[in-house]
């Protein structure tokens, strides 16, 4: 249990900093890169695919927002939906972060090629879609003057709850670190990263205006992904380590491999981020086929389809059965053709 809860703490803490990044990166940035926007379907595949494989919701909630304004096609949203994984992206960074990039070239270069397709099919057996009219903000693109300023000193004098205890989880990760009470077997490098990682998020939870602080950082980051994201994770280490203990894992998942892809793919359905860790962890542990970890990460996209729900469900129900005939097909071929 000890190992499980150090484990947790480590991707957590990861998951936390990255997060806070992205959200960081992107209001500073007003999402001025929307205007260079081109209308070229194959812009609009490239940015979709790559907006997809953004570890995190971001990507795929920004997606869906652009696709209710008619600004992309169905097609650029599916493919942004199978190159997405989620939460479970930053995990899988955290855990074997070579084999996770190998992992997210290959979904997002799928993600690209599915939705021209995508496109295609729709056009030539002129599948019917809803018509987007309407306007649907998934984050709202406010000004925020976050780099450090003489009003700085004054967020600190009047400092808010949420800020101090912002601080406190940071230098504890920090300490936890620098001590060895956690990472203390990882390579340098890790350490290295994680020290670094968690000394910016520092710098910018001291730095920024308490309304970017509270509204986004404290409400979506820490409320909304930290504490279920560290609760997944932990029951998910826990429940293998206990497992192991009364079964050969290794030994089942060999002799059940068609079966556990099936199981990925109906997972990867559910609209949630937390069940696909199951495969994260077990394909850490070596003790699960590339293939199968590829199909969920295709099939699943977190909560990435969640708002798309507001936009129509049939198109909900469209891109997710796509989604889990991609995944599957893709992932049946590798594992039986390739071995992986």
């Amino acid at each position: 249990m000890k190992f499980a809860l150090q484990n947790a703490l480590i991707i957590t803490g990861f998951i936390f900093t990255m997060m806070l990044l992205i959200e960081y990166l992107n209001v500073i940035s007003r999402g001025s890169w929307q205007e260079k926007l081109t209308k070229n379907k194959l812009g609009q595949y490239t940015l979709s695919s790559l907006l997809g494989m953004i570890p995190g919701c971001l990507g795929s909630f920004t997606v869906v927002s652009l696709y209710s304004h008619g600004v992309l096609s169905f097609g650029a949203l599916t493919g942004a939906m199978i190159a997405t994984s989620g939460d479970e992206a930053y995990v899988m960074f955290s855990m074997f972060p070579e084999k996770a990039l190998y992992l997210t070239l290959i979904i997002g270069l799928i993600g690209f090629v599915s939705a021209i397709l995508t496109d295609f099919a729709i056009k030539k057996f002129k599948i019917k879609l809803t018509i987007r009219t309407h306007s649907f903000d998934i984050h709202e693109s406010d000004y925020c003057n976050c780099l450090p300023s003489k009003e700085t000193l004054e967020y600190l004098k009047n400092i808010s709850l949420q800020r101090i205890l912002l601080t406190v989880i940071l230098l504890t990760f920090i300490l936890l670190v620098a001590t060895g009470t956690i990472a203390a077997d990882e390579k340098s490098w890790v350490r290295i990263s994680l020290q670094i990682s968690f000394t910016f998020a520092l710098f910018v939870v001291l730095t920024v205006p308490d309304h970017f602080l509270e509204e986004h950082l404290w409400e979506h980051v820490l409320k909304k992904h930290f504490i279920r994201i560290f609760l997944w994770t932990l029951g998910t280490l826990a429940a293998l380590y206990y497992l192991q203990s009364l079964i050969d894992i290794n030994q089942w998942i060999q002799a059940n491999s068609f079966t556990l892809l099936l199981l990925a793919t109906l997972i990867g359905l559910l609209p949630e981020s937390g069940p696909h860790l199951i495969f994260v962890t077990l394909f850490a542990k070596g003790l699960l086929p590339f293939s199968i970890l590829m199909a969920s990460s295709i099939v699943q996209d977190g909560h990435g389809t969640l708002p798309l729900l507001a936009v129509s469900k049939r198109d909900f129900m469209i891109v997710k059965l796509l989604n889990a005939l991609i995944g599957f097909s893709i992932g049946f071929l590798s594992l039986k053709l390739l071995g992986v």
